[in-house]
């Protein structure tokens, strides 16, 4: 059986990202067959392509931050893609503005990011033990973006396409001290988000679709991390971002996005696209 040229599929996404170009036939439906490990060579690789491009690695993002997911998907847990310091924005207090590129369909989904104050080398943390580990946490908008026709895609595929990863949005940042933590912990179980659009509701969400948890979900991920082969373990300094509290929502230029928070002391944020 060839091997799979991840040099050359990992290229091939990049002219994607960069031009907004769509990928007609996803790795996954291609020959010889992709596996997930090949799709984190590709991920990786991407990685260096914009590290040689000047660019920051700045943290991970999470996808299928869902137990029902895995086991549709047939996954053993959470996948991951990296961030950049030219895709991560942060908010003005509560308010914040980004301007869209002409890119293929971009969808908006809110997130709670955490910044880690240490690293994490352990696995199987608990929600009160994994936030011990972090410096502040806020509320996010993260803009993803498909290069596959209609928005199919693979659990390989999304990890070979960066995550879908387009920017990430970040809001007033929640700093805590020890003491909180306990509460903390409970309330990232239990919190509730309003998404709205122009002013009109769109949708509810909550801490519990990000693995129960988004502390959990991080837990996971640092876990996950650990596991996999040639990774790199999550850092000081890194932002995660635990995947989305909603379903994901096409945005449009022109439109004013608000995430309103319940159950959890962080900001609130609104984003107008330009």
């Amino acid at each position: 059986m060839p091997n799979i040229d991840t040099t050359a599929l990992s290229q091939e996404l990049l002219s994607a990202y960069n031009s907004g170009a769509m990928i007609a036939t996803p790795p996954s439906a291609r020959d010889p067959p992709f596996g997930m490990n090949a799709a984190y060579e590709v991920e990786a690789e991407f990685t260096r392509l914009r590290k040689a491009a000047g660019r920051t690695v700045t943290g991970l993002k999470v996808g299928y931050a869902s137990k029902a997911m895995w086991r549709l998907l047939k996954l053993e847990t959470l996948v991951w893609a990296h961030m950049y310091d030219d895709t991560v924005h942060y908010a003005n207090g509560t308010l914040a503005e980004l301007t869209l590129p002409p890119h293929r369909s971009p969808k908006i989904e809110p997130e709670i990011v955490f910044k880690l104050r240490e690293p994490i080398g352990t696995a199987g943390l608990d929600a009160e033990a994994v936030l011990r580990y972090i410096e502040w946490l806020a509320v996010a908008f993260e803009i993803i973006d498909c290069p596959f026709p209609d928005w199919q895609f693979k659990p390989v595929d999304f990890v070979a396409a960066f995550g879908l990863h387009r920017c990430l949005v970040v809001g007033e940042a929640l700093q805590f001290e020890p003491e909180m933590i306990p509460t903390l912990a409970e309330n990232l179980t239990n919190f509730k988000v309003k998404v709205s659009k122009d002013g009109q509701f769109v949708e509810e969400g909550s801490g519990k679709n990000s693995l129960r948890s988004p502390a959990l979900c991080l837990a996971e991920l640092a876990g996950a991390v650990l596991r996999h082969p040639g990774a790199t373990p999550l850092t000081t300094g890194y932002l995660v971002s635990t995947g989305t509290l909603t379903a994901g929502h096409p945005i449009a230029r022109g439109e004013i996005w608000q995430v309103e928070v319940d159950g959890l002391p962080v900001s609130n944020l609104t984003l107008s696209l330009t």
